[in-house]
């Protein structure tokens, strides 16, 4: 359930106390300042809000955002932010301290060789009565994805240190939302067979996960089965004792620090970050249930891979230095795979720490994956754009779970939904905002019902292994380990492809026919269009066999940033290094080498626009492929060669593509059109998904 409230405070008396009454019950007491704001229009004091266990919708624990101004906050709760009550407090909010995430331009002198030089760099951006003060006034130090820190700061203490050699930028700190058993079966990985066994479950390969933390001692963290972490791992674990393992062979705490506080240990205190660990590479538990529904034998995508956890989040959601603090960690301890089921809004990618340690992450080859957001089914409403980011939508399996009992949310399984996967309803839609021309999300992927790893019992039913607990929830953060998970199977069965050649093997032989051999669905039952599902439904074992790749290198993103028209030091901060556009060049964004297409037309876009791709053969080395065009609403579309012939594995091939708006197009008031390029042969399809959309004649 998606909350959204919109009042105003010149309101009768009466009615303030309901609205406020509301307030405090559905938000708990996190943001204090507000809170004493409405509290004299309240009868009862702040009720912190206590999350359902069982059928949890995905977005309660994302409520708030949490907001780093009194404006933010009104706006998210509805209120009238010029309201003189509101207006005093956010002047004493203006001088106080806030946390800020501060971008620096790291320096070429050989000083600042290791991380104490830097530390005591970042040390000297602060004014010296602050340096000097006994508060801790740096919250984070960031080394790895990016060079800078976070700090408690006032905006005058931020405005004097823009005169400082090597500063960059300076962004308020945010705070995002955290946006199985039959799944496996569903996606087509046995036991025995198939890509399971040609990918050997995922052995030797590390899954990070940002979340809230992990339940140690699940048993879908053991380590039976499971070979030591390889030599290259350089994690390290906070629970003390022997608790790690080799399945759980890291865990770090990232929460607290803001309050001084970050001793605490990576455990689990709401259960998110359990679940996704379970669903993304949990080992093998038998009599998995849930009030005895949905009984079965709990496994992840990848069992036997290693699990790293960074605990980034706790119960309202995930503060943007933390997060930073989290991948800062992460992709300098040896990861294969990093799992994030969070995300913001919208943003640009300088502005968004997400999108800046994606991008750190895949230069050291780590594929990088996210939730696409439950703010579905609305157009526009993703997170995680960024086209290096794998991002995931969510879908239902073919097990339904009808609710018996209301009061207590007991489920009954059925097993033999024809018209599975449909699209979530929840499951956020393109085009994208900050990158129209990147077609978003990639994928979809199971998130409905999703039983998995739970800290506790949710059912007090009393089992053979009392820690052998699950919970059914459902959400993209769902969906996200699974791909994850999948993830590192492609990567076991091919050691040498990159993030974005493993993406292009997911998205090109995605599944975009249901159960029944029909085209997929939304909630309405009316078939999905492409801003829904991207390049369809994940399919493990094609995906494992793709036949061409669309290969990117990190460098090959210069040029697309330089086209979304971002500035050197914009650029500076995701990529971590002097880029110029006068060198580099520009293209425009759907000429990246990305496996669809995402373009502008309509009456003021009336002229051909030209683009290309570029695959690689990764099939047999002798195979040729055909063209099969599905032409977009109102466009018209040319290929050239029509024909692609391959003579030796790894052999490229460049072909050009022609868009033509027909006269009239955007006029009969269709927003959207929708298509796709498929490349065949005698053994694989390799399809590209098309998405139009029409600059529209405004009234």
């Amino acid at each position: 359930m998606n909350y959204r409230l919109s009042i105003s405070l010149n309101q009768s008396t009466a009615n303030l106390i309901q609205i406020s009454n509301c307030i405090l019950d559905l938000f708990g007491s996190k943001n204090l300042k507000i809170f004493e704001t409405l509290s004299p229009y309240s009868t009862r004091k702040p009720v912190q809000p206590k999350p359902k266990l069982v059928g949890l919708d995905e977005s309660e624990y994302g409520l708030l955002k949490s907001w780093p101004n009194y404006d933010g906050l009104a706006y998210g709760l509805g209120v009238d932010p010029t309201h003189p009550d509101l207006q005093n407090v956010a002047q004493e909010e203006q001088n106080s301290l806030q946390t800020y995430i501060v971008f620096l331009e790291k320096p070429a002198s050989s000083k600042f060789s290791v991380e104490s030089d830097l530390d005591s760099w970042y040390q000297s951006f602060l004014a010296e009565t602050t340096a000097n003060l006994n508060q801790q006034r740096i919250v984070h130090a960031y080394h790895s994805v990016v060079t800078g820190f976070a700090a408690k700061l006032t905006p005058e203490e931020v405005k004097a240190m823009e005169n400082k050699e090597g500063f960059l930028s300076a962004h308020l700190e945010k705070t995002v939302p955290l946006l199985t058993t039959h799944s496996p079966d569903f996606l087509g990985l046995h036991q025995g067979y198939g890509l399971w066994k040609q990918a050997n479950y995922g052995e030797g390969l590390i899954i990070g996960l940002l979340d809230t933390g992990i339940a140690p001692d699940h048993p879908s963290f053991s380590d039976e089965g499971v070979s030591p972490p390889p030599a290259t791992w350089k994690g390290k674990c906070d629970f003390n004792g022997t608790v790690c393992n080799n399945k759980l062979i890291g865990a770090q705490n990232f929460v607290g620090a803001e309050e001084g506080n970050i001793t605490g240990n990576p455990f689990d205190l709401v259960g998110h970050g359990t679940h996704t660990s379970g669903t993304a590479a949990g080992n093998f538990v038998e009599g998995a249930s849930v009030f005895g529904e949905a009984n079965g034998t709990a496994v992840g995508m990848a069992p036997y891979a290693h699990l790293a956890m960074y605990k980034v989040c706790y119960g309202i959601g995930c503060r943007y230095g933390d997060i930073l603090a989290g991948l800062d960690a992460a992709v300098e301890d040896g990861l294969d795979v990093l799992s994030l089921s969070l995300g913001g809004p919208s943003l640009p990618f300088y502005d968004d720490v997400i999108a800046i340690g994606a991008f750190a992450a895949i230069r050291k080859g780590i594929f990088f994956s996210c939730a696409a957001g439950n703010s579905g089914p609305y157009y526009e409403s993703l997170s995680n754009e960024a086209p290096w980011i794998f991002t995931v939508g969510a879908s239902t399996t073919d097990r339904i779970l009808k609710s018996q009992d209301e009061k207590l949310n007991t489920y009954g399984s059925i097993i033999g939904d024809a018209l599975a996967p449909k699209v979530a309803s929840f499951s956020s839609r393109g085009p994208s905002l900050s990158s129209p021309g990147i077609l978003k999300p990639d994928i979809i992927g199971p998130g409905v019902d999703i039983l998995a790893a739970w800290p506790e019992s949710v059912d007090n039913a009393t089992l053979p292994n009392p820690k052998a607990t699950f919970n059914i929830i459902s959400g993209t953060s769902m969906a996200t380990p699974h791909l994850s998970g999948i993830a590192a199977l492609i990567k076991k069965s091919h050691p040498d492809w990159s993030p974005a050649a493993i993406k292009s093997a997911i998205m090109t032989t995605a599944d975009v026919l249901n159960l029944a051999g029909t085209p997929i669905v939304d909630q309405n039952l009316t078939p999905a269009d492409v801003f829904a599902i991207g390049g369809g439904h994940v399919n493990p074992a094609k995906a494992n066999d793709p036949g061409l790749i669309f290969d990117i290198k990190p460098e090959d993103y210069f040029p697309y940033l330089c086209g979304l028209n971002y500035n050197e030091t914009a650029i500076k901060i995701i990529t971590q290094q002097t880029v110029k556009c006068s060198e580099v060049g520009l293209i425009l964004e759907a000429q990246l080498n990305y496996p669809s297409f995402s373009i502008k037309a309509g009456p003021n876009q009336t002229q051909s626009q030209y683009y290309t791709r570029t695959v690689k053969n990764v099939g047999p080395a002798t195979s040729t492929y055909n063209l099969d065009l599905l032409v977009p609403h109102q466009m018209g579309m040319s290929v050239n060669p029509q024909v692609l012939t391959f003579t030796e594995v790894n052999q490229e091939i460049t072909y050009h593509v022609e868009f033509m708006a027909q006269d009239g197009a955007g006029k009969d008031g269709v927003p959207y059109g929708q298509g796709y390029l498929r490349w065949f042969s005698d053994k694989h399809n390799v399809t590209t998904p098309i998405a139009v959309i029409f600059d529209t004649p405004q009234d």
